[in-house]
């Protein structure tokens, strides 16, 4: 069983996948129309409702619950099997993103929630390097991640040489490139690779990219959070393909 709480999180639950909530719970006596609105919502998709006192949400969420939380099933992770199967019917020019090494929970919500703002299409975490979809990122997407499709990979290098077969332009994050940000070619089917918070990319996935690109640093630390260099490359990604609402899902 998983978790989600907070108000935006438990909306887009409710939105993208009602049928993986097992029972809602709300603070006693708390008076919020929005939360008023989510428990009407549960309740006409036939989805038990609880009151329960602040102190119960309190020892069940890493974090601001904002009174009320939902007991569900585990959000699970695409197979390749079922990537493979999905992708014939993915719109191009595709808009993918890699996190190669993401491990802190906090850092993955916050990419997949610039990732679901950004319109990607779907987003690809190594088995043994990566955060899991815990409670912890799900509440940090803010919703994000429910609409996703997020798949988990046995090999990365090799599911990006599948990608590339395809057509699709692998474009890599890293400190040291010469090529800007902007200088990319981000209007074509990319897939975006992110690595871990501090190595950065592995040197297998580095020398998979087509290109890499770098964000130049104009004060004194060295490096941006990955989920703000998630946020520049998607947005960037956007902008070049004048999308006023992200990519074509």
């Amino acid at each position: 069983m998983s978790q989600v709480f907070g108000i935006h999180a438990v909306a887009a639950l409710l939105d993208e996948d009602p049928a993986r909530v097992r029972s809602l719970h709300v603070q006693r006596g708390r008076r919020d129309a929005r939360v008023a609105a989510l428990v009407t919502r549960a309740r006409e998709q036939g989805i038990r409702v609880e009151t329960v006192e602040r102190a119960w949400l309190d020892r069940r969420s890493e974090g601001s619950h904002q009174g009320i939380l939902a007991v569900c099933h585990a959000l699970a992770p695409l197979t390749e099997q079922a990537f493979e199967a999905r992708f014939e019917d993915l719109t191009p020019p595709y808009l993918l993103l890699v996190l190669d090494g993401v491990t802190d929970p906090r850092n993955l919500g916050a990419c997949l929630r610039s990732a679901s703002a950004a319109g990607v299409q779907a987003v690809l975490l190594p088995r043994r390097r990566s955060a899991p979809l815990s409670d912890v990122a799900l509440k940090t997407a803010a919703g994000g991640a429910e609409g996703l499709l997020i798949v988990e990979v046995a090999n990365l290098v090799r599911r990006l040489e599948w990608l590339k077969a395809r057509g699709v332009w692998v474009v890599g994050a890293a400190g040291d490139a010469g090529v800007p940000w902007h200088g990319a070619d981000l209007e074509s089917s990319c897939a975006i690779v992110l690595g871990s918070e501090g190595a950065g990319m592995r040197d297998l996935t580095r020398r998979s990219c087509d290109v890499l690109v770098s964000i130049p640093m104009q004060g004194r630390v060295s490096s941006l959070n990955v989920s703000v260099a998630a946020g520049v490359l998607l947005f960037e990604a956007v902008r070049q393909r004048g999308l006023a609402g992200g990519a074509p899902g």
